[in-house]
């Protein structure tokens, strides 16, 4: 809980010192001050002061319709004592004794079920709306102290008042058939109280609070009394107040008390109920519980403690039973006893004298022949008998252990006829006509397995709380409900049917409430799920089992309540009785703190360009069980979804883009009541200058120009990279078309001038021969210049990397012009070569071979390839040689130099012809390593 100071008001000095304090239905607060300061303060944290010039406001009170009331004093001539606020102004009535207001004061103020306001002056007056009424008069003749100083008012016409003083007439009275009396109930003596405080709750029940004598609280035809002995902080109390979800407020001279109503009630050792061993709840409505030292049994609002039975004193009880006859039996101490009539006795052994040492008795059980049927404990001497009992006599006695493997604790009848005995340790046993059967042998081979009490229905169906869950027996079918089904915690203690069918268990947890629908539904298939309601320490469980396991340890009365045994109390609950709180919590958003820069939420809030930590501080009033409270925020502009922070009361964020945010916060109160409309704060993130919306504008429109730059830049290549494609297919064309027209073309040239010349002389038979003879061989060397030709297109696309090899076979080729001696040199390790440079490099070796082959007339021709850093080809003759000025600008109609040349240009190649007339030719081609060849190769 956090406090937050409110700044002082200009139009209203709290230095004053505040006398009275109301929370209007508007969301306004009200405040008064001993000086006569009276003030609002809206919901907006705008104050408005009231014009009062002289006198205090006692109290402040806001009626059925929403009109606020105060009480005044000290006034000044005819002022009203008793006002209502009317707008910005005040109306008062009882201005002059004409109205019937005998005094200029008004102390307490109450209105009552009819609407009538009550105050007190001096004696008490009731103001209609009309006229004011007197009562109380002997007051004004023999006043007491201060008069009335504090007023209630309830249902039905109910009125409380507290006068100043104690004795006959005085201290706290009630109105009653058109008087007052003094106010008396069972714990409260009216005449005896110095109130100063009234206050009745929304349950219509009483609270008196008291200068010196603690708190009385009157409900249900009682009192109940709280002092600083029981833990209120102090025995003078001052104001008591109720809020929204009907918690009572009790402030005291030291402190501030908080009472609440909670769905577990614990009678404990301040009620005399310390030291809990076994409860059982009788057929009279009344509760009985075995303690140390005393036999605890509780009559509505009456607790009474028997410590003597039988003449003797009582040292502990242990088991209980009421058998059909109404009459109880009890362990006490080392015996058996019988409570019928109003008279304990002892029940005797077989040999009729007094069963005086039969141990601690841990259970009983009733057959359905009306025995009685007990287990004790002898620990002095190790045994541990099963009694049967009948007619106030033992008439066995039976050692357990003959019986059972196990020490037994438990028992319960068998509704079909003998008993069932249950073992700590998880055994069960059907005892019939001396025979003890084990129908279910325990944690035998599995998890130890500890049982803490045992319970059979009318249906005969058992049920064993255990460590590890629920354990239920029918017919020989053994059931397990645990955490795997929906059970909070494994451990349960205590097992107890409610009327409407439903299954209360007490364990680890608290107490857990499984409906009766789910219950039907987990008996049907053992691994369907339950859902629990879970009442915990909070709910005030104080749950626990002691180590004898002293049976039964659970009750239910037959008003419906049950009653369980408790760590340290015997703890009870109503399940016909509604707890859920159904009041939503109010909502507030404290503030917000960005990068260490705190803004008040009551502002429009811009947040600097950049913030980096964001923190928004929220709350929510909920008072019933702030440790069950639920929250969900969403941030509108950045989140997707609900985010669910549990208790925290903080929402962080960091690097928030600039734009406007809505902030939501709802909550939930402790039974899951959400407040779906919540609070809400609206901010912005401004934008740095580069976030600016002109700013991302002008980069779009750059990263547009640059995306078009791109695709430019890459047309161009694309272009680049088609164009030449382009030219070098037209250059090869262009060279195929050299090539068919410095050989192939000039052959057949020659034949048709061959064949024209055989055709102009058709009559001369040896002429026309020698013109078939030649006109043969110029076909047959046009035929080899065509293979030649298609040779020179198609060998590279036919060699994988050989380069030397496709040489070679061009060497070959040029044997068949006629002799030469070739001369053919490899120096180097063979590259991996890129394919289109290495066919460039061929078609430039080709050509120049057949060049040397046709037209050099050599005698002598020497080709070397050398493998280097770069690619060496050198092809060297002895023939004719070429012309210089051919050799530099090309012949004409001839295209083989330039088509050399051209392609060594394509592959970044150096390439040069030396040649001089009678000196023979030398062709020379370098191509860098980095372009021919392959990478990793090289």
């Amino acid at each position: 809980m956090t406090f937050t100071p409110l700044p002082p008001q200009q139009s209203f000095q709290t230095t004053q010192g505040i006398n009275s304090l109301l929370g209007s239905r508007d969301g306004s607060l009200w405040m008064a001050t001993y000086q006569g300061g009276f003030s609002r303060l809206d919901k907006n944290g705008e104050t408005f002061s009231f014009s009062i010039k002289k006198g205090g406001v006692n109290s402040i009170i806001e009626d059925h319709a929403g009109a606020i009331w105060i009480a005044r004093d000290h006034l000044l001539g005819s002022e009203g004592a008793l006002c209502r606020v009317a707008g910005d102004d005040l109306k008062c009535y009882g201005k002059d004794q004409s109205d019937g207001n005998p005094a200029h004061i008004a102390t307490a103020i109450a209105e009552d079920s009819s609407g009538d306001i009550w105050f007190g002056c001096r004696m008490l007056c009731r103001w209609n709306g009309s006229s004011i009424s007197h009562y109380l008069e002997e007051q004004m003749d023999h006043p007491s102290g201060e008069g009335v100083v504090a007023l209630a008012a309830g249902a039905a016409g109910s009125v409380w008042v507290a006068l100043d003083g104690v004795g006959p007439g005085l201290g706290v009275r009630h109105y009653s058939n058109g008087s007052f009396l003094s106010y008396e109930v069972p714990g409260f003596d009216g005449a005896t109280i110095r109130a100063t405080a009234l206050f009745v709750d929304r349950q219509q029940t009483l609270w008196v609070g008291t200068d010196s004598q603690g708190l009385y609280h009157v409900h249900d035809g009682h009192a109940d009394h709280y002092a600083a002995a029981q833990g209120l902080t102090g025995n003078e109390v001052r104001t008591v107040y109720e809020d929204r979800e009907g918690n009572v407020w009790i402030t005291t001279d030291k402190g501030v008390d908080l009472f609440r109503d909670t769905p577990i009630v614990s009678f404990s050792s301040t009620e005399g109920l310390g030291d809990a061993a076994a409860v059982i709840a009788r057929n009279d409505g009344s509760v009985w519980v075995g303690r140390k030292a005393a036999l605890a049994i509780i009559r509505g609002d009456s607790i009474s403690l028997t410590t003597v039975a039988d003449g003797h004193p009582i040292q502990n009880v242990y088991a209980l039973l009421e058998d059909r006859l109404g009459q109880v039996w009890l362990g006490i101490d080392r015996t058996v006893m019988l409570y019928r009539s109003g008279k304990f006795s002892k029940i005797t052994g077989r040999d009729g004298r007094a069963l005086d040492h039969i141990g601690k008795v841990v259970s009983f059980t009733e057959d359905i022949d009306g025995n009685i049927w007990a287990i004790a404990f002898e620990d002095l001497g190790h045994l541990d008998h099963l009694l049967r009992i009948r007619d106030h006599r033992v008439q066995e006695d039976m050692d357990l252990s003959s019986l059972m493997p196990r020490r037994a604790h438990f028992l319960g009848a068998d509704p079909a006829g003998g008993i069932w005995i249950g073992t700590g340790d998880g055994k069960l046993a059907h005892f019939l006509n001396g025979v003890a059967k084990i129908v279910y042998p325990g944690s035998s081979g599995g998890p130890r397995l500890t049982m803490f009490s045992l319970v059979v229905d009318s249906a005969g169906i058992v049920w064993g709380p255990t460590n590890h869950g629920l354990y239920r027996w029918e017919h020989g079918k053994v059931s397990v409900m645990d955490p795997r089904n929906g059970l909070p915690c494994p451990e349960s203690t205590a097992a107890l049917m409610d009327r409407s069918g439903s299954l209360w268990l007490e364990g680890g947890c608290g107490y857990e409430r499984i409906s009766a629908a789910d219950l039907a539904r987990w008996t049907t298939r053992p691994e369907a799920q339950v859902t629990a309601t879970t009442l915990g320490t909070l709910d005030g469980a104080d749950s626990g089992w002691n180590e004898d396991r002293i049976q039964p340890n659970a009750a239910m009365s037959p008003d419906g309540r049950l009653w369980f045994v408790g760590s340290s109390s015997i703890q009870m609950i109503d399940p016909g009785r509604s707890y859920k709180n159904l009041a939503q919590p109010p909502v507030h958003i404290e503030g917000l703190v960005a990068d260490g820069q705190s803004y008040s939420p009551s502002s429009a809030i811009t947040l600097p360009p950049l913030t980096r930590d964001l923190q928004i501080d929220y709350a929510a009033l909920s008072f019933v069980m702030p440790q069950r409270m639920g929250f969900r925020y969403i941030l509108e502009g950045r989140d997707k979804d609900w985010e669910n922070p549990g208790l925290r009361r903080q929402a962080f964020y960091s690097d928030l883009r600039p734009g406007s945010y809505r902030f939501r916060v709802i909550a939930s109160n402790n039974d899951g009541v959400w407040n779906q409309t919540g609070a809400t704060l609206d901010f912005k993130v401004a934008a740095a200058w580069y976030q600016m919306i002109w700013f991302r504008a002008l980069c779009f429109v750059a990263a547009l120009l640059l995306l078009w730059a791109i695709y430019r830049l890459r047309v161009r290549r694309v272009a680049a990279a088609m164009k030449a494609r382009f030219d070098e297919r037209l250059a090869e064309r262009t060279r195929i078309a050299r090539d068919l027209h410095d050989t192939f073309l000039q052959t057949i040239q020659g034949s048709k001038l061959v064949a024209d010349d055989a055709l102009s002389t058709t009559t001369d038979p040896s002429h026309m021969r020698q013109a078939m003879e030649k006109l043969s061989a110029w076909l047959a060397r046009a035929t080899e210049e065509g293979r030649a030709a298609l040779n020179s297109l198609r060998t590279s696309a036919t060699e994988v990397n050989d380069l030397a090899d496709a040489l070679r076979r061009a060497l070959d080729e040029c044997r068949i012009h006629g002799a030469m001696e070739v001369t053919f040199r490899v120096s180097g390790e063979i590259q991996e070569m890129h394919p289109i440079v290495r066919d460039e490099v061929y078609r430039i070796g080709y050509e120049a071979i057949r060049n040397a082959c046709v037209h050099s007339r050599a005698t002598q021709l020497t080709l070397e390839l050398s493998y280097a850093q770069d690619l060496g080809l050198r092809i060297a003759d002895n023939g004719v040689g070429i012309d210089p000025d051919i050799v530099r600008r090309g012949k004409s109609g001839h295209f083989g130099l330039q088509s050399m040349r051209e392609r060594a240009a394509r592959i970044v190649g150096k390439f040069s012809v030396e040649s001089s007339a009678g000196s023979g030719t030398v062709v020379t081609l370098i191509v860098p390593g980095g372009i021919i060849y392959r990478p990793g190769n090289r």
